[in-house]
């Protein structure tokens, strides 16, 4: 099939749409029939996340409640912000619309159009002298950040998590890098709160510079802004790369920064609120747990995590904290992580020469299985015949890189298979792969901790085995051996499908979606 069609979504002459804050994405959410306003008043313990969830495993429109018992008058939240939606033929609208995309787009094209922009000239934003959400500033002992809506989102989490979705502006200490990023982040009393640093993310490899220098961190949390920003920050950009300059890039032109109120960071002018401070290098307290992407509760993992120190807290009038219930697929950690991720690699593979069509991390599969789709001559464009050699080379560069390191799976598969498409993957998985000669075995890999397989000794190495799995067709096939997927795209002729299809409303059903 070879490389992927054309897109005017990538083309160089595309200019995605930019919305320019929270607000505009929820009101073209609800123009598109994706967006239900909840006026009955809703508890923060557990009654916000049991809605939420319900949303994400119904496909039903994101939630805006708009009355929460028990916090501040006037604030609200918005749950899943970057859910999948059942609407017809628009499965991921609300990625579609945040990435300034057509709402039809599918995961192939947002993929595409994010992937593009990886190794583009970044735009470094705009520095404006004040926001919306200066218009209430909090600091000192009137800080108390039980006032803001934050829910209690599973049954057994043992925090209360205000951050699932904002951005953490992290500043590395040489000052020519600002991390953007998302990481959860609990309450803990009324001014601090306690989060995760993992070492393979920036976040922590930031947080872990600042330690060896013995200062502590500053840091600046935006929560709610212009609806692209989620998407970059859950991207694993490659080292040095600040994510406001790669936005800039996609959206070609700056976005607009501001500078926080107690430090000198600079955080979107589009947030709905803004919390900064500085975390403490030596401070700990105990954080967890939380139901997390793996789609498991783990109720033993609670852990000293370091503490955040709230110097003041910010926020636009009828403020909106975005929510992620995290958990069970498919939710914004499968969907805006998942294809940042498989729009990061796609890029990386691409520079690297390989041969790929696509690249995705399948919503089902929990980010723990990475799709990499090739052409049926891919053995002609890399010069490798056996097909265990090539998906072996193909599998450790991806290991070997900061998006690759998520998924403990790598399936490497023609591109008759459509990787976003969660039956096709697993009829390839099915059928393609045998059982037991092919799966290449890659030991000590970098593992995320969450992995809920993992043994006990893997979790605190975060170190254990991956697999390559090859679902090529076999070395030894001929043109005529070769089977042919029997579906309706590859088994009859081009000048049939196009008739079928011409006549579809004239057998007497409806236009398609």
């Amino acid at each position: 099939m070879g490389s992927p069609a054309p897109s005017r979504y990538t083309d160089p002459g595309f200019t995605p749409q930019h919305l320019k804050d929270l607000r505009e994405f929820i009101t073209a959410l609800r123009e598109h029939g994706d967006l239900v306003e909840i006026d009955e008043p809703v508890d923060w313990n557990l009654e916000i996340g049991a809605i939420i969830r319900h949303v994400l495993e119904t496909g039903a429109p994101a939630p805006l409640f708009n009355r929460i018992n028990d916090s501040q008058p006037g604030f609200r939240v918005l749950g899943a912000p970057g859910g999948v939606s059942a609407l017809p033929g628009r499965a991921l609208i609300r990625a579609a619309i945040a990435l300034g995309l057509p709402v039809t787009a599918t995961g192939t094209d947002i993929v595409e159009a994010l992937s593009r922009v990886v190794d583009a000239p970044p735009i470094a934003p705009r520095i404006v002298d004040n926001a919306p959400f200066q218009a209430n500033i909090v600091t000192g002992d009137d800080i108390d950040l039980f006032a803001l809506p934050t829910p209690l989102i599973h049954c057994g989490d043992g925090d209360r998590f205000i951050n699932t979705f904002g951005t953490i502006v992290a500043p590395h200490p040489d000052g020519e890098w600002t991390n953007w990023s998302i990481s959860r982040i609990a309450l803990r009393d009324k001014n601090t709160m306690v989060g995760l640093f993992q070492p393979m993310q920036h976040l922590g490899q930031i947080f872990g510079v600042w330690k060896e220098r013995g200062e502590n961190m500053p840091f600046a949390l935006s929560l709610g802004q212009e609806p692209v920003v989620p998407y970059f920050a859950g991207a694993p950009l490659p080292d040095h790369i600040s994510e406001a300059g790669a936005i800039g890039a996609y959206l070609k032109k700056p976005i607009d920064v501001v500078k926080a109120h107690t430090n000198d960071l600079h955080v979107p002018a589009s947030s709905e609120i803004v919390i900064e401070g500085w975390v403490s290098i030596e401070e700990t307290a105990l954080e967890g747990p939380m139901s997390e992407y793996p789609g498991y509760l783990l109720p033993a993992g609670r852990s000293a995590k370091p503490v955040y120190h709230v110097t003041a807290i910010s926020h636009r009038d009828n403020a909106i904290l975005p929510v992620v219930a995290a958990g069970y697929p498919a939710e914004e950690d499968h969907t805006v992580w998942g294809i940042s991720n498989s729009a990061v690699m796609l890029a990386d593979l691409r520079k690297h020469d390989f041969p790929v069509t696509g690249v995705y991390l399948p919503f089902q599969g929990a980010n723990h299985l990475l799709v990499i789709t090739v052409p049926i001559n891919w053995r002609e464009l890399s010069g490798i015949t056996s097909r265990h050699e090539f998906a072996h080379k193909l599998g450790l560069h991806v290991m070997g890189t900061k998006p690759g390191m998520v998924a403990p799976r790598i399936l490497v598969v023609e591109d008759d298979v459509d990787p976003t498409d969660d039956g096709d993957v697993l009829w390839a998985l099915s059928t393609r792969v045998h059982p037991v000669d092919d799966t290449i075995f890659i030991h000590d890999q970098v593992a995320v901790p969450l992995i809920v397989y993992l043994t006990s000794t893997e979790k605190r190495s975060m170190s254990a085995a991956k697999a390559i799995l090859v679902g090529l067709h076999r070395d030894e096939w001929t043109e005529q051996d070769r089977p042919v997927k029997a579906d309706f795209w590859h088994n009859f002729p081009a000048e049939l499908r196009h008739k079928v299809l011409g006549k579809w409303t004239t057998y007497g059903y409806p236009a398609p979606s």
